[in-house]
């Protein structure tokens, strides 16, 4: 039978698949840039520029996050029942207690960020805590708990850094295409593998991205699994999770950029969509998620 530990363990697992496929269209894209364009040397400068770039983006996420977000620091004064029930869980998971903030928003959502748990913070929305009873809360609470834990801002920005240098590499090769750049030799060669070096250059972006969104909906799983072994009910996760997909309209600050790290899609419900769209969702349908925790 499954259990949230059976869930946890397949979700870890299922995440390193995708991060090694994710590789795997690293290292195909760099060879059929160096086939066409017999000069492995051009891909230093894409690489470079994706890593720095996203590496400055992580060591600054949480100042980053939290500005774009709108939030604001809650006091130990104004908010005590929410900072009790952060640091309640922090000790519980062996962590320190992270910044909190809330968000002036009607719609009930909330996100964590931080390049480590030493510089972590957690935010929830006023929508959130109007909404909530307090083991609802304490099940979203412990949800971003785990996103720290389980250092999920590093998964995601080795992931973004290498959709960067995917994006980056075949944008320089329908440039140098366009304007005619490259090696000559390039008509002497195989005309069949040159034909996978194109359509694996072109088509690797979209592959990258969908790998990328792919991670991101097994860490959401992930989180949820760790969230309900950390207060032991389940039940408190799965209710808020009803709730917040219940509510139908999108936060006012809703981003594409930081859509990822909240416990639902900002954009709301109606984002949700069925069929060929769900592969380019942020989340995994809320269904699915109070199945996987209620499944035991």
């Amino acid at each position: 039978m499954a259990t949230l530990y059976t869930h946890q363990e397949s979700n870890i697992a299922k995440t390193w698949i995708l991060m090694a496929g994710f590789l795997g269209v690293v290292v195909l894209i760099g060879w059929a840039l160096s086939y066409y364009f017999n000069n492995p040397s051009i891909l230093l400068i894409a690489v470079v520029f994706s890593i720095v770039t996203n590496v400055w983006a992580y060591w600054s996420s949480d100042k980053v996050v939290i500005a774009m977000s709108g939030a604001k620091p809650a006091s130990d004064a104004q908010y005590p029942e929410l900072n009790n029930i952060v640091e309640n869980l922090a000790i519980t998971a062996g962590l320190p207690k992270p910044k909190v903030y809330v968000i002036d928003d009607p719609a009930p959502n909330a996100f964590a960020t931080g390049r480590n748990k030493e510089h972590a913070a957690v935010a929830v929305t006023t929508g959130l805590l109007g909404m909530m009873e307090r083991t609802e809360l304490e099940g979203v609470i412990a949800h971003e708990l785990s996103h720290i834990g389980n250092r999920d801002m590093l998964v995601s920005t080795v992931a973004v850094v290498l959709v960067g240098f995917v994006t980056l590499a075949s944008d320089f090769f329908l440039r140098s295409t366009l304007f005619g750049g490259g090696n000559n030799d390039r008509d002497n060669k195989n005309p069949i593998l040159m034909i996978v070096a194109v359509v694996l250059i072109v088509l690797s972006p979209i592959v990258a991205t969908l790998i990328q969104l792919a991670i991101s909906r097994k860490r959401e799983f992930l989180a949820d699994a760790s969230g309900a072994l950390l207060t032991r009910y389940p039940e408190g996760l799965a209710n808020a999770l009803r709730k917040i997909g219940g509510y139908q309209a999108p936060m006012r600050r809703a981003n594409n950029a930081t859509a990822h790290l909240y416990i639902s899609n900002p954009f709301g419900p109606k984002a949700a969509m069925s069929g060929l769209a769900r592969l380019f969702l942020t989340h995994p349908p809320v269904e699915q998620r109070i199945k996987a925790l209620l499944s035991q």
